[in-house]
């Protein structure tokens, strides 16, 4: 008892000079905040394949961007950044891409041409798939991770291969080997 008397003016100092110094977020808490960003973003309910959510932690600041295709997917990622422990600030830069039908069957097609292939059908057995098909206006991005170039070069294959697609950008990122 005594000792805690004794350590409670140590660590409130300690607080005051943190705080003073701007708020220091050591790296085991900058650690800490992106593996619950990154945990909550994924547990939203509406997040699908067709949308792409990324962020930046730089101190106790989030950013959001990406695209979605559900204007809820955007409003909901922020609120889950902001209930995070340690975050001060969310800076939303998330697109929503606009409604369209034609962008609609684009992404069914894609998601058929992609995942009904044998090679890239693994990668469709997470509750978030890994590789999201993003289209806008009939301009398909690629984004996620995948196992070897193979697989990178097939999707890209696969996702050029659906009618009325103006063009594919396949940003999918190859895992490197550990």
């Amino acid at each position: 008892m005594k000792l805690a008397k004794m350590l409670a003016p140590l660590a409130l100092l300690a607080m005051v000079g943190a705080m003073a110094s701007g708020h220091a977020v050591s790296a085991q808490d900058s650690s800490e905040i992106q593996r619950e960003v990154m945990h909550e973003l994924r547990m939203l309910p509406y997040y699908s394949v067709f949308d792409d959510l990324k962020f930046a932690v730089n101190g106790t600041t989030v950013t959001l961007s990406g695209d979605v295709v559900n204007p809820s997917v955007k409003s909901d990622a922020e609120s889950a950044a902001k209930h995070v422990k340690g975050v001060t600030n969310v800076v939303d830069n998330i697109n929503v891409l606009p409604p369209s039908p034609d962008d609609d069957r684009i992404r069914r097609a894609e998601y058929r041409a992609i995942y009904s292939e044998a090679q890239l059908s693994k990668y469709s057995y997470n509750a978030v798939q890994g590789i999201h098909i993003i289209v806008n206006n009939g301009h398909v991005t690629l984004e996620g991770d995948v196992d070897n170039q193979a697989d990178k070069n097939v999707a890209n294959i696969r996702a050029n291969s659906v009618p009325g697609v103006f063009s594919v950008a396949n940003n999918l990122q190859v895992r490197s080997a550990q």
